[in-house]
């Protein structure tokens, strides 16, 4: 596992450290000798994480649920507490669900947009000064998809093209006080996302869960180990933008070429991926 000395010493709030990309970038942190405020609301996976780095240690660990707005609220100074103001705070937790806007019901749309979108908001919020005060950086998971729309994926795209959004606003206001704001666009990345993905509504296509699953992690590229590094390098650049995948940056090439007709290339990367 690459280490990154610029971490060395540092405190980095991650979220969604249990599995993923999140755990990836925990134990990297934790092997460049950074001071870690771990949370998730997978309280198992989260303990996994914890012995692959050696124990807590030096280090904080929370169960959080990022649609808990009180919670969130109460974090941030616990974590200043314990371990001094936050030079990192990663929010990299999330979920995913699937399903057409036509069947899938508003109250999808609104636990979507709590957790991805105003989970971030709120972390953020809670961290702003302290990361105002260590002229530190803050890193928002947004994806692929929070650069071009999907089929199946209004809902995901939708709390993530707000996560781009309010990123990059964001960075323009942090600017005058030293603060950097990434936002991070994964493509297909070896997480178990398809397979903890909630389903509203399966494709019309005839395709089974399990199919749909497998055509995913074979059209994966990245490893979240070498997603970890390419956002742990982006970071310590400073980075407003990190595109993590060849295909993420194929398809954000793509759609720069063709703002408009990219979709026809979408819609058929779409049929493979759900009738392959």
């Amino acid at each position: 596992m690459k280490s990154f000395s610029q971490y060395s010493g540092k405190v980095c709030v991650v979220t969604g450290a249990a599995s993923g990309i999140g755990r990836a970038v925990a134990k990297s942190l934790a092997a460049s000798g950074a001071t870690l405020a771990l949370s998730d609301i997978n309280e198992e996976g989260l303990n996994e994480t914890v012995e692959m780095i050696g124990g807590a240690n030096r280090h904080k660990v929370d169960v959080l649920d990022m649609a808990d707005a009180d919670g969130i609220a109460a974090y941030a100074p616990a974590v200043e507490a314990a371990l001094g103001p936050a030079d990192y705070v990663f929010n990299i937790a999330g979920l995913a669900r699937v399903g057409d806007f036509r069947h899938t019901p508003a109250e999808s749309y609104e636990k979507v947009m709590d957790v991805n979108f105003y989970g971030v908001v709120r972390m953020s919020k809670a961290f702003l000064e302290q990361l105002i005060q260590t002229k530190g950086g803050l890193v928002n998971i947004s994806s692929i998809f929070g650069i071009v729309g999907w089929p199946g994926q209004t809902h995901y795209c939708a709390s993530k093209f707000g996560v781009r959004g309010f990123s990059e606003s964001l960075s323009m206001e942090m600017m005058e006080h030293g603060v950097s704001v990434s936002c991070v666009h994964p493509g297909g990345v070896q997480t178990n996302v398809a397979r903890n993905a909630q389903v509203d509504h399966m494709p019309d296509v005839a395709v089974t869960r399990d199919q749909m699953n497998a055509n995913f992690e074979n059209n994966t590229p990245t490893s979240a180990e070498r997603a970890a590094e390419i956002i742990l390098e982006g970071t310590a650049k400073r980075k407003q933008r990190i595109i993590v995948g060849p295909d993420a940056k194929f398809i954000q090439f793509w759609n720069r070429l063709f703002p408009t007709r990219y979709r026809k290339l979408v819609m058929k990367k779409a049929l493979t991926l759900t009738a392959d």
